[in-house]
């Protein structure tokens, strides 16, 4: 059966999701990756596109990425410690933590891999220029595949975290451990693809990063 062990990359990850300021009696703090507020300030401010169409089934995920792996099973693969997976690729047994709670758990059925910035949210999110809106409402099928399959998308977290998240933004809603590390995906995320953000979510994101060491900035 295959063996993965977690990526030194990877690894830094969840070390971060453990030392965040957000995370509640713990003392440790770590900078956010370069530019965080440069990126913030960067992104376009817009209301959320409520006329774009969304269809959870027009985005595809978990497709696969290679061999017999879909997206879904090699982020739990790449996010966990001491995975083994049988010959489909499923995972079988090993350890995650929940950077969204800091739950331990060893039983792969009872996590979620969770949309970072969520398919709807996505969807939500067209910048206007021209007076136009343009964005997700005009990416191909292919494009949406892309995005829902993106490792860097992924994240693994319980099933009871991701549930009271649903496709809220950070607005709405934010983890109870690495608030930090959240906030800085979030904008880069939004920056790689594109996206705008609404007045909320851009003063909620702002107020999270200002409470980081070096103000989000390492």
């Amino acid at each position: 059966m295959p063996t993965r062990t977690l990526p030194a990359a990877l690894l830094a990850v969840v070390l971060l999701a453990t030392t965040a300021c957000a995370i509640p009696g713990s003392t440790a703090t770590v900078a956010a990756p370069p530019a965080a507020n440069a990126s913030l300030a960067g992104l376009p401010i817009a209301p959320e596109d409520t006329g774009a169409h969304y269809d959870r089934d027009d985005w595809p995920h978990w497709s696969t990425v290679h061999g017999t792996c879909n997206a879904r099973e090699q982020a739990l693969l790449d996010q966990g410690q001491g995975v083994r997976a049988d010959e489909q690729c499923r995972p079988i047994t090993g350890t995650w933590v929940s950077p969204y709670d800091g739950v331990t758990v060893s039983d792969p059925s009872k996590l979620d891999n969770d949309h970072l910035v969520p398919l709807a949210e996505v969807a939500r999110s067209g910048r206007i220029e021209n007076g136009r809106r343009v964005g997700p409402r005009q990416w191909s099928r292919a494009e949406r595949e892309r995005y829902a399959n993106d490792p860097d998308v992924l994240v693994v977290a319980t099933a009871r975290a991701n549930r009271s998240k649903g496709d809220q933004d950070p607005a709405r809603w934010l983890p109870d451990w690495d608030r930090c590390g959240y906030a800085v995906r979030w904008v880069e995320i939004k920056t790689r693809y594109r996206l705008s953000i609404d007045q909320a979510e851009h003063d909620a994101l702002a107020t999270v990063l200002a409470r980081c060491p070096n103000g989000g900035a390492r």
